[in-house]
């Protein structure tokens, strides 16, 4: 049974039943009158010339008016006249979020009466009353899986109504993120929260139609596996609400690759998928992938046939070096629903020397020995590094010394001047004597 989140405002449920059009003749009337008629309890304020009326009863309601892009906020006229603007609107205890092309304003105790709208307000639109903003979600799946991208569907409602406004998307944002249970029994121990996706309608992905009201949540679990708990939240510029669902674990991934390799190049090398039949059904599985060669050369492949809990895939003996394996693997649980996941990389290494196959490394083996390689590099980046700059030292330091030798040349050279013009003065006085 879908889940409800709410924004538990006490607002509107009396509001939408007794919420009038203010019309100056009787066909006016009589428009508002069949509107009622059609749904009985409405979302929305029907409105001529802008104008709504409010009841005696509404404690508290939260208006949304659409405008053009861009224009002014709304102002609002109350039934005695006075008029109501954004720009004192927290002096006067009014919550008002104005955006480019929308306002949002909630109103405690508002002025019983006819109100008016003064704005941009979009032609043809209503004005849509705020009450309490539910999201239903369909549940989890009980068995998850790391890698699968999981669609997860939910539906948008206020009140007891769905909310078909597409507008409403520029609102409202539907977001899901995961966070660890910290129970100690799994491997999510302590991690941090996931940030999944956003619900969208936009008829991208794996929604299926732009602005029909149902919003889908594209999640790839490609983390941890473990014990996580689902969070679904709700943020409107004026609210935040979270919906917790009950804990779901995610379990590993259900294929495991290794590769049995040749060293004759007329042969082939054997890549073995071993189907955990825990939580799938093995002979449901079909995988498609794809190979990179060490010359960086990509070629897919599929397996499309095949029973029980192994597959294989040959790939020919080109040369040396890393082959790196991804793959996509379709099927069903054990509980007969459909998924979709991606495996993580799997690599392997297979070096040639005279005489046959002179190594095999996993993937961890590969890593060991890439950061060997890479400690020797940097240490001989920082062995001429350190040349370098001793170099450099040794160069400034000459040129320091060059230079404290030429300030000394000229020091002397202008005390010998300023001496010899001394005495030049001196003998030049005595002759004058």
């Amino acid at each position: 049974m879908a889940q409800m989140i709410g924004l538990k405002s006490t607002l509107l449920a009396l509001c939408s039943i007794g919420m009038n059009v203010l019309a100056a003749n009787a066909q006016e009337q009589q428009t508002a009158i069949e509107y009622y008629q059609h749904d009985n309890v409405t979302n929305q304020i029907p409105y001529f010339d802008n104008r709504f009326r409010i009841d005696a009863q509404v404690d508290e309601l939260t208006l949304l008016f659409y405008r053009q892009s861009g224009s002014p906020p709304v102002i609002l006229v109350q039934p005695d006249g006075t008029k109501l603007k954004v720009n004192y609107a927290k002096e006067l205890g009014i919550e008002w979020y104005d955006d480019r092309t929308f306002d949002m304003i909630k109103l405690k105790k508002p002025m019983p009466g006819p109100w008016q709208a003064i704005g941009n307000i979009l032609p043809n639109s209503r004005i849509m009353v705020i009450s309490e903003v539910k999201l239903e979600v369909s549940p989890l799946p009980e068995i998850l899986l790391q890698g699968e991208t999981l669609k997860v569907v939910g539906k948008l409602l206020n009140g007891e109504a769905a909310i078909d406004n597409p507008d409403f998307r520029d609102v409202i944002n539907l977001d899901v993120d995961f966070f660890s249970t910290n129970n100690s029994a799994f491997d999510n121990f302590g991690a941090e929260p996931v940030k999944l996706a956003s619900f969208r309608d936009d008829g991208y992905d794996l929604d299926e139609y732009a602005g029909d009201s149902v919003y889908t949540g594209e999640f790839e679990l490609d983390f941890s596996p473990g014990e996580w708990l689902p969070i679904y939240r709700i943020k409107m510029p004026m609210a935040t609400r979270d919906l917790q669902q009950s804990p779901v674990i995610i379990r590993p991934t259900p294929i495991d690759i290794s590769v049995e390799v040749t060293d004759d190049v007329e042969k082939q090398h054997t890549i073995i998928f071993s189907i955990d039949p825990t939580y799938v059904d093995p002979d449901s599985i079909i995988l498609q992938g794809k190979v990179t060669y060490p010359d960086r050369q990509v070629e897919p492949f599929s397996v499309m046939e095949g029973k029980g809990e192994s597959r294989e895939h040959k790939i020919p003996f080109t040369e040396g070096g890393v082959h790196r394996v991804k793959v996509s693997a379709f099927g069903k649980t054990t509980q007969g629903r459909e998924f979709r996941l991606v495996t993580p990389e799997f690599s392997f290494n297979v070096e040639r020397v005279e005489g046959g196959l002179e190594d095999y490394a996993s993937t961890d083996e590969l890593d060991s020995e890439a950061v060997k390689q890479k400690r020797a590099i940097e240490a001989e980046l920082a062995a001429q590094a350190l040349a370098e700059e001793q170099e450099r030292l040794a160069e400034e330091e000459k040129a320091k010394q060059q230079q404290l030798y030429l300030m000394i040349g000229i020091s002397n050279a202008v005390v010998i001047l300023l001496g010899a013009i001394f005495i030049f003065m001196r003998m030049r006085k005595k002759k004058k004597k």
